[in-house]
Formats: structure tokens, C-alpha cells, sequence
């Protein structure tokens, strides 16, 4: 165990952001993450967590998918939120500002708590593609500006965006961007502290995170990058001034983190990892919510899970095996065989 740190008093650390008329009581938020993020995931982070996961985001969907009849039943598929996770957000991507606007009437109809914009989001196929959306957009604040304040036009729900440090370190345009978007009604900022040339390589320059803080005004800026315990959480949090963390790869295989963090913080202790039978359990729970809740065939949600699962199991013994035995199943009933010995070991 950790001696509780003497300053600042650790509870501190953790107070309450709002984002517009909505409180987040513990400002721990789980990153939305493309292929990870379902409401199974961000169900079983809150089944596990309970309040110390604050506030959860979904995967991102295209605005632009939503527009095409060939796409829109297959993005329809994705809306897969519920009342009851509130606080939660949905997120889009796109780089058109009417586009983005009557995605963000549609979210919003359906439900939507909060609606974030991805501009962070590097790979390929968002940012270099047609769409240029992304953190692309961060090459052009202008645009990007014009994407905020139309989506805040549209909705009466608050508008969140997720940026990086911007697109390279030649044009570090997040605080440019922060400053103008508060200016059209963005209401929080999120903040990863790489550029997007860098992916996820390379360590997270926090000082990013500090410098946008510092440039707005009224709204709540969340930091987020290379943070997986409460030691990097009190760190981030003391550096940079940001109102709440966002937890993301530290969280795949590990929906425990959020306890973790919250706890740390709390206590100054850290707590004890999560054993092979409690991961396995974890594993076991998503894969049984994923077939409840999906609205996708049982062996294209089965596809899809079998990359998330294989996480839990990176560090244990006999990884190997479990991982082959995780990406041959075709049916929940192969994985409960697998994954039931080890939760009851």
C-alpha cells in the first residue's frame, strides 16, 4: 500500500463538473473508443465501478452514414445507448457542418445526454479519408469551429468535443481551437496530449492539457492520455488544473481502473490488482451482456467481442491458449465453456 500524499487533500482532487445542466459527481470518464466502447463495455464499467465511473461515451458514428440509405440501418445498429446509463455521450465524426447538425438532432432525438465531437480521432480512414473529419479538422480550425457551432444550433443538449494537441507538432492548434469553440457554445473540451501524427506512440505531453485549461474561460477541460492508475490520475489532475480525466486503453481488460483511480484518489492506497478469476468473471459478464443487448446476429457481435475479450487475458498464465481458444469461438456458449473454469477456479 501507498502512505497517503500530503498534498493537496487527495478527496480534493475529485469534485464535480458540470457540463451545461448536467453534473458529472465523479469526473472519471470512460474515453469513447472505436470497436470497444458498446454499451455492453460501458455497462459493465459502471456494473463494476459504480459512481467512479462518471460519465461513459459511446463509439463514434459517422454523420455522414447516417444521410445514405445503404448505410443508415447499419449505423442504426450502433445506437445502442439506454436511459439508464445517463450521464452518457454520444459521438460523432464528420467535417460537414449541416451534416454534423442533423446527425446531432438525430442522436439527440434518440436520447442522447451529451454530444461529442470526434476531433481526435487519427487513423486513415476518419482523418486522411474522404470525410477529412477527425482530428484532420484540427488543420483546419476554421471548419472545425463551424462543425461546433452548428451542432450547438441544433441541439439543446450540451456539446462536448474530444481534440488532440493538434494534427503535428508543426500546427499545436488545440488551444486555438479550445478558445474559438468555447466562443460558439462548446461546453467542455477533452483533451488527448499527443498530436495526431504521433497515434498512440511516444509519451503524452500534459503541458497540452495545462495550456488549453488555461486558455478558456467557464468550461470544464478533461485530460486524458497515458493515464492507467491513481498515481498518473493525481499527477495529470495536479499538473494541468483539468477538471476530470478520461480513462481509455487503460481500461480495455480492466473495467476494474475506475474503482482504482477513485480509490487511490480517496484514500492515498492503492488497491489490490484484480485476480485472474475476477478479470475472467469481467470477461464473462461483457460477453453475456454484449448477446443480450446487441442488435447484431449473434456471431457478428461473437466477431466483434473476440478482440475485446483477449485483453483481460494478456498477463495471465497460459495466455496463449486462452487467446487461440477466444478467437476461434463463433457462439456465446463456446465462450461461457472457456471463460466459466476460470471465474470459478
Amino acid at each position: 500500500m501507498f502512505e497517503a500524499l500530503a498534498q493537496p487533500t487527495l478527496s480534493s482532487l475529485l469534485k464535480p463538473m458540470r457540463i451545461g445542466a448536467i453534473t458529472i459527481d465523479t469526473p472519471l470518464t470512460l474515453a469513447p473508443m472505436a470497436g470497444q466502447t458498446n454499451h455492453a463495455f460501458r455497462s459493465l464499467c459502471r456494473e463494476i465501478s459504480g459512481d467512479d465511473c462518471g460519465l461513459v461515451c459511446t463509439e463514434l458514428l459517422s454523420s455522414m452514414a447516417m444521410q445514405h440509405k445503404g448505410t443508415r440501418n447499419r449505423t442504426l445498429e450502433r445506437f445502442d445507448w439506454h436511459e439508464r446509463e445517463s450521464p452518457f455521450a454520444v459521438q460523432l465524426f464528420g467535417s460537414d457542418p449541416a451534416i454534423m447538425a442533423e446527425a446531432a438532432r438525430i442522436v439527440a432525438d434518440h436520447g442522447a445526454d451529451i454530444v461529442d465531437i470526434n476531433m481526435g480521432c487519427w487513423v486513415p480512414k476518419i482523418a486522411k479519408g474522404g470525410t477529412g473529419a477527425g482530428a484532420a479538422l484540427l488543420r483546419d480550425v476554421c471548419t472545425a469551429v463551424a462543425v461546433v457551432e452548428a451542432v450547438v444550433n441544433a441541439v439543446d443538449v450540451p456539446v462536448t468535443v474530444k481534440v488532440r494537441s493538434g494534427w503535428d507538432a508543426a500546427n499545436p492548434t488545440a488551444v486555438e481551437f479550445a478558445r474559438a469553440a468555447e466562443g460558439v457554445g462548446a461546453q467542455a473540451i477533452a483533451v488527448h496530449a499527443r498530436f495526431a501524427e504521433q497515434g498512440f506512440t511516444g509519451v503524452a505531453d500534459w503541458s497540452m492539457i495545462g495550456a488549453v485549461k488555461d486558455a478558456v474561460r467557464h468550461i470544464p477541460i478533461i485530460g486524458n492520455g497515458d493515464v492507467s492508475n491513481g498515481d498518473d490520475a493525481r499527477r495529470m489532475l495536479e499538473q494541468t488544473g483539468c477538471d476530470a480525466v478520461m480513462i481509455g486503453r487503460a481500461a480495455l481488460g480492466n473495467p476494474f481502473v475506475f474503482r482504482q483511480i477513485a480509490h487511490e484518489l480517496h484514500t492515498g492506497e492503492r488497491l489490490p490488482e484484480p485476480t485472474s478469476q475476477q478479470l475472467a468473471a469481467a470477461a464473462l459478464r461483457q460477453a453475456r451482456l454484449t448477446i443480450e443487448t446487441t442488435r447484431m446476429g449473434e456471431r457478428q457481435a461473437i466477431f466483434e467481442l473476440r478482440g475485446q475479450l483477449v485483453k483481460y487475458f494478456a498477463a495471465m498464465p497460459d495466455a496463449k491458449r486462452i487467446r487461440y481458444s477466444i478467437i476461434s469461438a463463433e457462439t456465446l456458449a463456446q465462450l461461457e465453456t472457456l471463460l466459466e473454469p476460470i471465474a470459478l477456479n
